[in-house]
């Protein structure tokens, strides 16, 4: 009786352990994003597409979590908050040079989404920021 009582027991133990082999997701870590150079290349899983002489738009971490880049348009800064595989920039600073319309909509749509929480995910070299207004797709450089 002791044997089918401890089988009972094992059994929802062993199928969440399988269940939980079965995920590919990790929880991001600041070591996974510090000391890079994420250049922006989709948005809304759109290729970004930026008439010259504007670049893409990108995002470095320091290894304290210092943030900065270029937006679009402008230069930002900040103090990037990483939670729970959920990042955002607090308190972000910025230039303020009026440009073109296809940056400025650049800038205000990656401003917006960096200031808010958003989901972080990386795979491989390419780092995903998505919340419930857009989704960021960067490739790490290494410029």
């Amino acid at each position: 009786m002791k044997k089918r009582f401890l089988a009972v027991l094992a059994i929802p133990a062993i199928l969440a352990a399988c269940a939980a082999n079965n995920d590919n997701s990790t929880v991001v870590a600041e070591s996974d994003l510090a000391t890079h150079n994420w250049v922006l290349t989709k948005v809304d899983s759109k290729a970004v597409d930026l008439p010259e002489p504007f670049r893409a738009p990108n995002l470095e971490l320091s290894a304290e979590m210092s943030a900065n880049g270029h937006s679009g348009c402008n230069r930002y800064f900040g103090q990037a908050e990483l939670k729970d595989g959920k990042l955002r920039i607090e308190k972000m600073g910025m230039t303020m040079m009026a440009c073109p319309e296809p940056a400025m909509k650049m800038e205000q749509l990656m401003s917006s989404t960096l200031m808010d929480w958003s989901n972080a995910t990386i795979s491989g070299n390419e780092l995903t920021l998505t919340n419930a207004s857009h989704s960021l797709t960067f490739q790490r450089s290494e410029q």
